[in-house]
């Protein structure tokens, strides 16, 4: 926590004062305790005013229409586009972290421009985004933002989209999650260890998040883990981690193992290989997940939707493009009448990979 300068703020919605004379933030675990002019150490909230404010309302790192499967959402409207944007700062510290230049920059360094949650709302439907997502840093942290831009978007009739290491707060998170339609929740690694010497954070508050969403919202839930070698991907770990997922959350619950890449503080390990990947997803299959997926390689098989019933390729997927499509109208597998877990429409989206840049004009 430092003390500085601060720009334009809005109040926060989530903190009290303590007998000390500081007030802590209650958005996420850190609870951070601040005196007049200190930030927490997501950087973006503050105390100012003898409250504690978000200073990144309404402004962006940039927007950009992605496919919805690089969230990766796999069994939420498939092969649609989805306005993509992020702030900066975030509430973990992960030495692996891939999108650092966003998350670990200063508010304002990265954020370039201006848009009321009524813009992008309006962009989206302009585009033909089917949904918002909060991404590239983590939207806890600026949740009165994301919140607001989650009641605009549902206006309009576009869904919105979490993706967030799921570090919140539990008086925060009711909140958060009755304006998101779907999110696809990091469960970095399956060890206290992993998230204190990696993350400073604690797995004990993301499994706490998990089943909250999974059991007690209608928010579409998805979880991804990236595997880094040496760190969290032996077959002890990633089976311990399937097993709970298949337990708590239910086998029709989407896992993607994803590979890591040398990045940030953690330049000096080399890449995931592919064959950790499969073997990880051989393992949350025997686990009893239906639905596991690998990501950052080329493994077709590996990112295609079976049906767990006759074992037809129900989505058949190249990357983030969709190949083959065997679905019938109201989700069920159309060779043997199977539902598939997810939401989806009567036909794919053609989004296909591509991904563009967006330019939102502030009205």
């Amino acid at each position: 926590m430092e003390i500085m300068d601060m720009g334009v703020s809005v109040p926060g919605r989530y903190w009290h004062r303590l007998d000390d004379g500081r007030v802590q933030c209650d958005v996420c675990p850190r609870e951070c305790k601040l005196h007049e002019g200190q930030r927490g150490l997501c950087f973006v909230r503050a105390r100012e005013n003898d409250q504690i404010v978000l200073t990144t309302y309404g402004r962006s790192s940039g927007f950009c229409l992605d496919p919805i499967e690089k969230k990766p959402l796999n069994h939420f409207l498939p092969g649609t586009p989805v306005l993509s944007f992020g702030t900066a700062g975030c509430n973990l510290t992960c030495k692996f972290c891939q999108n650092w230049d966003i998350s670990k920059a200063r508010a304002d360094d990265r954020l370039q421009q201006q848009a009321s949650p009524e813009d992008i709302a309006q962009a989206a439907l302009q585009s033909g985004a089917r949904s918002v997502a909060f991404t590239y840093n983590d939207p806890v942290i600026f949740l009165e933002y994301a919140v607001d831009v989650a009641a605009a978007c549902r206006d309009v009739g576009v869904k919105t989209v979490a993706v967030t290491a799921g570090y919140i707060g539990a008086v925060a998170r009711p909140e958060f999650f009755a304006g998101m339609d779907a999110t696809n929740i990091d469960l970095k690694g399956f060890t206290e260890g992993f998230y204190h010497k990696l993350c400073t954070g604690s797995l004990d508050a993301v499994l706490d998040t998990l089943l909250y969403v999974r059991h007690e919202t209608d928010t579409w839930l998805e979880i991804t883990t990236l595997l880094i070698p040496g760190q969290n991907d032996s077959s002890q770990e990633v089976g311990a981690l399937s097993e709970w997922v298949a337990e708590r959350l239910g086998p029709d619950l989407p896992l993607h193992f994803t590979a890591f890449h040398p990045d940030w503080k953690m330049r000096d390990i080399s890449a995931t290989p592919p064959a950790t990947l499969m073997r990880a997803r051989d393992i949350a299959c025997q686990a009893g997940l239906r639905y596991v997926y690998t990501g950052n390689i080329w493994d077709q098989a590996g990112q295609s939707t079976y049906c767990h019933d006759c074992g037809a390729c129900m989505i058949g997927r190249d990357g983030y493009t969709i190949t083959s499509w065997a679905l019938d109208a109201h989700g069920h597998c159309a060779a043997c009448g199977e539902p598939c877990a997810g939401l989806y429409e009567a036909v794919p989206g053609r989004w296909g990979a591509r991904r563009a840049p967006l330019f939102i004009a502030a009205a």
